[in-house]
């Protein structure tokens, strides 16, 4: 019985000092995910959800089963942010349906000619002017929630499923998705995919992107959002 107490105390005692320890990552992830979300979402709201996070990653973390607790922790704190910023559903449907229209009108282009869809297409395709098209790229990208951290997070989660649970047909499904992804990415137009490696990888903001491309901010979101909608359309069989 003293055992069992000394272990329930030490579980404790470090579950506590990995909160302490890492609690500036849930602040560094809110603040990264904040630059990409409406004015509604509150910083303090997203460190919220991903101190519960933190703290669920700190009472299950298995250091022998070979994942770092940064890297567990990161997937868990991003999740419940995510999870948090959706059960908000402050996303109008007419964004939706903006970006459902935008990743068919692509999508059928791209079958009819063969390679990516541009601007004007798109635009004569849906029906409306390049300023519309524009606009309409606008209120996605301010509007949703990035897909591009829908997609990391259901491979990072398969991923960690794979190396907690041991299951080799999710260690299957997170190479396949990894691969077409990659595949996706690869086939942007270069523009497109400069973006996003600039604003994923590199994690620059769209005005630190604006610059170096020597563009508007509100250019590089509207690439941004083309970018995100013509990889939804290419991995729409896809459920994460």
């Amino acid at each position: 019985m003293f055992g069992g107490s000394k272990a329930q105390a030490y579980a404790r005692h470090n579950t506590q000092g990995l909160v302490e320890r890492h609690a500036d990552l849930v602040r560094r992830i809110a603040q990264h995910l904040l630059a990409r979300l409406p004015d509604s979402v509150l910083l303090d709201d997203l460190i919220q959800s991903g101190m519960v996070g933190l703290l669920e990653a700190a009472k299950n973390f298995d250091a022998s089963k070979g994942a770092s607790f940064e890297t567990f922790a990161g997937i868990r704190i991003r999740g419940a942010m995510l999870d948090e910023i959706r059960r908000g559903d402050w996303v109008p449907r007419s964004v939706h349906r903006n970006g459902r229209q935008i990743a068919e009108a692509m999508h059928s282009i791209q079958r009819r000619e063969g390679r990516p869809a541009q601007d004007r297409e798109i635009a004569e395709e849906l029906g409306v002017s390049i300023g519309q098209y524009h606009a309409m790229l606008a209120d996605v990208n301010h509007g949703k929630l990035l897909e591009m951290d829908e997609f990391e997070q259901g491979v990072e989660y398969q991923a960690c499923s794979s190396v907690h649970a041991g299951s080799p047909f999710e260690g299957m499904a997170r190479d396949r998705f990894q691969h077409a992804l990659a595949e996706g990415i690869r086939k942007l137009p270069e523009r497109e995919a400069l973006v996003l490696s600039l604003y994923y990888d590199e994690e620059l903001n769209l005005r630190e992107i604006g610059q170096i491309l020597e563009v508007s901010e509100s250019r590089v979101s509207q690439i941004h959002s083309q970018a995100m909608l013509r990889l939804k359309s290419r991995l729409k069989d896809w459920k994460i």
